[in-house]
């Protein structure tokens, strides 16, 4: 039988709080660095992080400190939906650390399962494919690799060319009303349902979470129609502007009827067009390589190129 592992007496342990924010930036910029080479992170999104809807800080996230008062590592478990997907992330140097974290986090999502009268849950967590001591955590308590995500980039150049609308097609810029936030995330949910890790979030939370963002903006938003009827979305923000001066998709999505009529690439292309003449150095994002369309094989095509890689590790296990 397992043993409990023990967090060392010198260390302390209590929820985030948003004025730590900075502290947590901080350790996660120091920890993706030694992994990756880069921060990978912004203070910004850390701090909505914290009170994100959905998102019990007092439960649900753990800070571990130094008797200093340093942060050592850091976990949270989100509960998507109806809690029947759990997403987990750790963070921390010290392998002992980052063992406890991870079984403080497991512990927390298959409660979680068990309050909503769930008998399994299913726990996800996306790692740095360089991340070998965390994957190998992950692995070691029998999680596999679900699917594998790209970071793709594009860089600028002055002759952006601004793509032509497909026939039959109305384009919407910024979802300002209900009527219209309620036809964007219904095509979302329609597009990725099924996909790996996608849980719908019911709609005022949608909302809520999207209008927390500070790299978002309503005005950020396309809808693609056809004969009135929402058929595609993209969704852009600022998060890699202050560190690299590039756009970011968010999310790009065409519902599978309207599939392989040129919706998606234009969608790209139109947002790679937008950034260049805002004097952005390039457009990020990220892709699913496992995505049942073949956005890998567009994004490649127009001439985007993979960064970084990512695993989405996955385990399905008993709440009891």
């Amino acid at each position: 039988m397992k043993t409990a592992v023990r967090l060392p007496d010198h260390y302390t342990v209590r929820p985030p709080e948003p004025g730590d924010a900075e502290a947590i930036f901080g350790l996660l910029s120091a920890y993706n660095t030694a992994v990756i080479g880069v921060a990978d992170c912004a203070l910004e999104p850390i701090a909505e992080c914290i009170v994100e809807p959905g998102f019990d800080r007092g439960t649900d996230g753990w800070l571990v400190l130094t008797d200093d008062g340093l942060p050592v590592g850091y976990a949270t478990a989100f509960g998507k939906g109806d809690r029947q997907v759990v997403e987990v992330e750790v963070a921390s140097q010290d392998p002992v650390v980052a063992e406890w974290l991870f079984d403080e986090a497991m512990r927390r999502a298959r409660e979680m399962g068990r309050e909503r009268g769930h008998g399994e849950i299913t726990v996800d967590s996306c790692v740095y494919r360089a991340d070998e001591p965390l994957r190998a955590l992950f692995f070691a308590h029998d999680f596999v690799t679900g699917t594998t995500y790209h970071r793709m980039r594009i860089d600028h150049t002055a002759g952006t060319a601004v793509p032509k609308v497909p026939a039959g097609v109305v384009v919407r810029r910024g979802a300002f009303d209900d009527a219209a936030r309620w036809a964007a995330h219904e095509v979302i949910i329609e597009s990725f349902r099924g996909q790996f890790g996608f849980v719908a979030r019911p709609h005022d939370e949608w909302v809520a979470c999207l209008e927390a963002k500070s790299a978002f903006d309503w005005s950020q938003l396309t809808l693609l129609e056809v004969d009135g009827r929402g058929v595609a979305v993209r969704t852009c923000g600022d998060e890699f502007v202050e560190g690299e001066n590039c756009g970011h998709i968010g999310t790009l999505c065409v519902i599978e009827e309207f599939r392989g009529q040129g919706l998606a690439k234009f969608l790209l292309h139109d947002a790679f067009a937008i950034d260049a003449a805002a004097g952005r150095a390039g457009t990020i994002l990220n892709v699913d390589t496992n995505n049942p369309t073949p956005a890998l094989g567009l994004y490649l095509s127009a001439g985007m190129n993979p960064v970084l890689i990512f695993d989405g590790l996955r385990r399905v296990l008993p709440t009891t």
